[in-house]
C-alpha cells in the first residue's frame, strides 16, 4: 500500500510527489499518457519564475528527474474508478489493476477541447492539429491557420509565423484573452492576417486538409480560406466522468475542490487544471500539487 495515489503525472502531479516523498511519505503516480501534460508541448516557457526561456519538454523532464530521484514509482495505466474504503482509497484502472493508498490526489489536467465539425476526427494529423510545437515544422513554407483566441492561440500563431509562409487567425470574438504584449507582437508580423468575429464552419479536403471555410459571426458571409494545417486552440476540458462517484463535478466537469485542493471525500484531494477554480497556469498548477500534497501528508 502506498500512502499517496496520485491520478496524473503532469506539473500538477509531479509536484504533489516531489512534496510528498520530501515528507517521508511512498507515492505511486498512475499516468494514463506520458508524464509532463500538456506543458510539454510549449516551445518556450516564459511565465515561470526563475526559469525563463525553458522549454515545456525540457520543465518536464527536470520535474520527473527530480520526482524519481525522490523515489516516485509511475505505472502507464488509465485510472477509471476511486473506491472510498474510509480509511484507505482503491484506485482501479483500465489494466486492469488495482492500487491501495491512504489518500489520492486527482491530477488529471484538462484535454483540448475539439471543434465537433464533420471529418474533424478523420482530418487530424491530416492537416488538423492540436498542437503547433508538436506539428507546426511540417507546414514550413506553407499557408496555415489557427483557431483560437486564446493565450494558446497567440502563442502557436506567434511560433508558425516564424516558419509558416502565411497564418490566419481565425478568432469568433473581436478581442484576445492573451497577454497585451503577446497581441501585440502577434499584429506586428507581416504574414499574419486576423480574421476576428469568425468561425471555422466547414474543413475541406479528401485524403488532407486544404482549406477551411470560415463564417463572420456578424453577417453570416462565408470565406474559404486555403490552409494545409488547422491548429486548433479553442479551450480544454476535463475528463473526470471516471471520479464522479467519489467526487462532486461543476457544470462543466471540473471538480469541485476548496482553496486546500480537499473534495467533499475525506482523503482525496484535487490538483491542477482538472480542478474548478479562476486560474489556470503551470504556476498555479505546481501550487496546486503543493497544496494537495501536504494536506494528503498531515490527513
Amino acid at each position: 500500500m502506498d500512502d499517496i495515489i496520485i491520478i496524473g503525472a503532469g506539473p500538477a502531479g509531479l509536484t504533489a510527489a516531489i512534496y510528498a516523498l520530501r515528507a517521508g511519505k511512498s507515492a505511486l503516480l498512475i499516468e494514463a499518457k506520458t508524464y509532463g501534460g500538456q506543458i510539454v508541448n510549449a516551445a518556450r516557457i516564459d511565465n515561470y519564475p526563475g526559469l525563463p526561456g525553458i522549454s515545456g519538454f525540457e520543465f518536464a523532464q527536470k520535474l520527473y528527474e527530480q520526482a524519481t530521484a525522490l523515489g516516485a514509482r509511475i505505472v502507464y495505466e488509465t485510472a477509471v474508478a476511486i473506491e472510498d474504503k474510509g480509511e484507505t482509497k482503491t484506485v482501479k484502472t483500465s489494466a486492469p489493476n488495482e492500487y491501495e493508498g491512504k489518500a489520492v490526489i486527482i491530477a488529471t489536467g484538462a484535454r483540448n477541447k475539439p471543434m465537433g465539425l464533420a471529418r474533424e476526427d478523420k482530418l487530424l494529423g491530416r492537416g488538423v492539429s492540436y498542437c503547433a510545437t508538436c506539428d507546426g515544422m511540417f507546414f514550413r513554407g506553407k499557408d496555415v491557420a489557427v483557431f483560437g483566441g486564446g493565450r494558446i492561440a497567440v502563442e502557436d500563431a506567434l511560433f508558425l509565423s516564424e516558419y509558416c509562409a502565411k497564418v490566419y487567425v481565425i478568432h469568433s470574438a473581436r478581442n484576445f484573452g492573451a497577454a497585451p504584449a503577446d497581441v501585440e507582437r502577434l499584429k506586428a508580423r507581416e504574414n499574419v492576417e486576423l480574421l476576428l468575429g469568425s468561425t471555422v464552419t466547414k474543413l475541406i479536403g479528401e485524403e488532407k486538409l486544404s482549406a477551411v471555410e470560415v463564417t463572420s459571426k456578424s453577417d453570416g458571409s462565408v470565406r474559404e480560406i486555403s490552409a494545409a494545417g488547422l491548429f486548433v486552440a479553442i479551450g480544454q476540458m476535463p475528463d473526470n466522468g471516471a471520479f464522479a462517484n467519489t467526487v462532486d463535478l461543476d457544470e462543466k466537469g471540473y471538480v469541485a475542490a476548496d482553496e486546500g485542493c480537499r473534495t467533499k471525500t475525506p482523503g482525496v484531494y484535487a490538483a491542477g487544471d482538472c480542478r474548478a477554480k479562476e486560474v489556470r497556469q503551470l504556476t498555479t498548477a505546481a501550487a496546486d500539487g503543493t497544496v494537495a500534497a501536504l494536506a494528503a501528508c498531515g490527513a
